[in-house]
């Protein structure tokens, strides 16, 4: 499992790549916003859907 740690470290990453590539901190700010969002979308897509068990639509 993937620690909190290990998330933000890879976040910095992300910035450090992304700000070496020219991109100002409020554009690498942006789009690792939506990656984020893009993959928390993706993950809640998957079953099991994260509902909880007793969950009546």
């Amino acid at each position: 499992m993937t620690t909190s740690v290990d998330i933000g470290q890879k976040l910095w990453n992300y910035c450090n790549i992304l700000r070496d590539a020219g991109l100002s901190y409020g554009d690498y700010l942006e789009q690792l916003t939506y990656l984020i969002f893009l993959k928390m979308m993706d993950e809640r897509s998957r079953p099991p859907y994260t509902l909880l068990p007793d969950y009546q639509p």
